[in-house]
């Protein structure tokens, strides 16, 4: 098992808050908890979960979204990614598919590297 499927969950399961572990921050500037910007987690099971997605990204927050319950063929999916992407436009952000499992979606300011890590 990933990391981020750790983080997000496998397709049959959901996560919940209290399913995330707290890592000691010793050393870490407190403030960070209060940065303007976050990184969101979110799971995409029907077009509804979009609302909440759109409504973070035009707050200035990253959504790493799993869609792991559609495939990229699905009509539903493809209705999905074509609204995200206007918000991406709107906003002047970004969104990437990474594999048949993630979208990332980014606000004003926050463009997204395609080129791996490492490679």
């Amino acid at each position: 098992m990933g990391l981020m499927s750790k983080i997000l969950g496998e397709s049959g399961g959901s996560r919940h808050k209290e399913d995330y572990v707290e890592i000691e921050s010793d050393g870490v500037d407190a403030g960070a908890t209060a940065a303007s910007r976050q990184v969101r987690i979110a799971k995409i099971g029907d077009k509804q979960d979009v609302i909440d997605i759109k409504d973070a990204v035009y707050d200035g927050d990253v959504v790493i979204a799993d869609i792991t319950r559609h495939t990229t063929q699905d009509r539903t999916m493809e209705h999905i990614t074509d609204e995200l992407k206007q918000v991406a436009n709107e906003v002047g952000g970004d969104i990437a598919q990474k594999g048949d499992d993630q979208l990332i979606i980014t606000p004003h300011g926050v463009a997204i590297n395609r080129d791996p890590l490492g490679q």
